[in-house]
């Protein structure tokens, strides 16, 4: 763990204060701002490529509405538990 404050033997250290001469603050040169698209264009490409309805995910969707047993009952109790647990933020906490 690091403490929060410093030894206090090194409050008063002469040799900490000597400089060997004058120095100056090295200061950064302020930079301009830069805006690269270069990657966003990549992303815009590689979703223009993908179809805008995916057949397969479609009938999946389909098949798992049509099934009574989904999702399981396991599942459907877990989540009730998690929103009887929840907190009912339209009421007042004070």
């Amino acid at each position: 763990m690091i403490p929060s404050t410093s030894p206090s033997d090194r409050n008063n250290r002469p040799d900490a204060l000597i400089s060997s001469g004058s120095s100056q603050p090295r200061l950064a040169p302020p930079r301009a701002d830069r805006l690269s698209t270069e990657n966003a264009a990549h992303l815009r490409s590689a979703l223009a490529s993908q179809p805008a309805v995916r057949p397969d995910v479609v009938a999946r969707a389909r098949a798992l509405a049509a099934d009574p047993s989904y999702p399981p009952l396991s599942v459907l109790r877990s989540v009730g538990a998690m929103i009887l647990a929840s907190p009912d933020l339209s009421e007042d906490q004070n």
